[in-house]
C-alpha cells in the first residue's frame, strides 16, 4: 500500500522505521514543526523527522492540519491509508476521509480504557497490571474510532513509563504491519468501542504533576515515581532546591511494636542508613534508592548521602 505516516515523538520512530523496512511504500511523512531547544535555542528536528531524512523520505510539517493548503497537500499524495502515532494535532473529518482504507491510529493502551495524550504513564501511575497497544480506524472523536487488533503487555514490578513506552512502541510497530496486512486482503474486522463502559482517561501530563505530595500513600508515591520516569519526573524540595526522585521502595511502619511515626509530619526522615534513607508518607514510608540534586547527575542514595547532609527529622517539603 501507499502510505503516508503522521508521527512525531519517539514512540512513533519504531512503526516509522518498521514501515520503511516492509513491503509498503511510505510516500511521505507528516510530523510537527521543529521546535527551540536548549540555551542556545536551536531548531530541533522532531525524532520521526531525522528518521524520514535518513531514509530520503518527504517531509511536511504544517502548523494546523486543518488549513486548506495543507488539505489539498495531502490530498495529492494519494494515500491507500494513512498512519497515525503520537502526532500531536487533532486530524480534521476532511483529512480523514481522503485515504482509500482511512486513517489507522497506534494508541498505546488497550482502549477503549486510557484514551488521551498519556496512556503509557498513567497505566503505571494507577498501578495497572497489564497495558498494550490498539490499532484503530480514526474518526473525529478523541481515539473513540473502530479498534481493529490488540495486544496486551504485562507490567513488571518495578515498570517504569520509559521502559512501557519501550515494550509498547516495539509491540505498536509490530500489530501496525499486522493490522495493514489484514486492510488490504480485506480480513480486517472493525469493532466499536462502548461508549457506556467505564474508562480511565490518560490527561495529557504536566511537569507540575511531578511535585511529590507526601500526605499521599507510600505506595501511590512510589508509582508515581516510576510512571513520570523519565518524563516529567517525580520531585520534591530539600532545603529549598529541588530533588528528583528517581526510584524508591515501600515500606509499611510496624504497629505496636515502637516503631510507629505515627505522629511525625508526612515528607520527614525518619530513617538514615549508609545507603538509604527513609521519609513518612500519609500511609506508610518510602525508601529512597536514586534521586538527583538540583544542578547534578542521577545518582544512588548512597553516594548522595556521602556528599550531602541528611539526618532524620529532615523535612522535605
Amino acid at each position: 500500500m501507499r502510505i503516508v505516516f503522521m508521527g512525531t515523538p519517539d514512540f512513533a520512530v519504531g512503526t516509522l522505521k518498521a514501515l520503511i523496512g516492509s513491503r509498503h511504500e511510505v510516500a511521505a511523512v507528516i510530523t510537527q514543526p521543529d521546535k527551540p531547544k536548549g540555551r542556545g535555542k536551536a531548531m530541533q528536528y522532531t525524532p520521526v523527522k531525522e528518521v524520514a531524512l535518513e531514509a530520503g523520505i518527504p517531509v511536511f510539517q504544517p502548523r494546523k492540519v486543518r488549513d486548506p493548503e495543507f488539505i489539498e497537500q495531502f490530498r495529492q499524495l494519494e494515500p491507500d491509508a494513512a498512519v497515525v502515532v503520537a502526532f500531536g494535532q487533532i486530524i480534521p473529518q476532511a483529512v480523514l476521509d481522503i485515504p482509500k482504507f482511512g486513517c489507522i491510529n497506534v494508541h498505546g493502551s488497550l482502549l477503549p480504557k486510557y484514551r488521551g495524550a498519556a496512556p503509557i504513564q498513567w497505566a503505571v501511575i494507577d498501578g495497572e497490571k497489564e497495558s498494550g497497544v490498539t490499532t484503530m480506524r480514526m474518526d473525529a472523536g478523541l481515539d473513540t474510532g473502530d479498534m481493529i487488533l490488540k495486544a496486551a503487555v504485562p507490567l513488571d514490578e518495578k515498570e517504569t513509563g520509559g521502559s512501557l513506552f519501550d515494550k509498547l512502541s516495539r509491540t505498536g510497530a509490530e500489530l501496525l504491519l499486522e493490522t495493514l496486512d489484514k486492510i488490504e486482503d480485506g480480513t480486517a474486522v472493525y469493532e466499536k468501542q462502548e461508549e457506556e463502559s467505564p474508562t480511565a482517561y490518560a490527561a495529557m501530563l504536566k511537569k507540575d504533576q511531578g511535585h511529590i505530595d507526601w500526605t499521599r500513600d507510600a505506595a501511590s508515591i512510589e508509582r508515581l515515581i516510576r510512571g513520570l520516569n523519565p518524563w516529567p519526573s517525580a520531585y520534591t524540595r530539600l532545603d529549598g532546591k529541588t530533588l528528583k526522585i528517581w526510584s524508591a521502595d515501600v515500606g509499611e511502619e510496624a504497629a505496636g511494636d515502637g516503631s510507629s511515626y505515627g505522629e511525625t509530619a508526612c515528607g520527614t526522615v525518619i530513617e538514615v542508613t549508609k545507603k538509604d534513607f527513609k521519609v513518612k508518607t500519609g500511609k506508610g514510608y518510602l525508601t529512597v534508592k536514586e534521586l538527583q540534586p538540583e544542578g547534578k547527575k542521577r545518582m544512588s542514595a548512597d553516594a548522595f548521602l556521602r556528599g550531602y547532609h541528611v539526618e532524620a527529622g529532615t523535612v522535605l517539603e
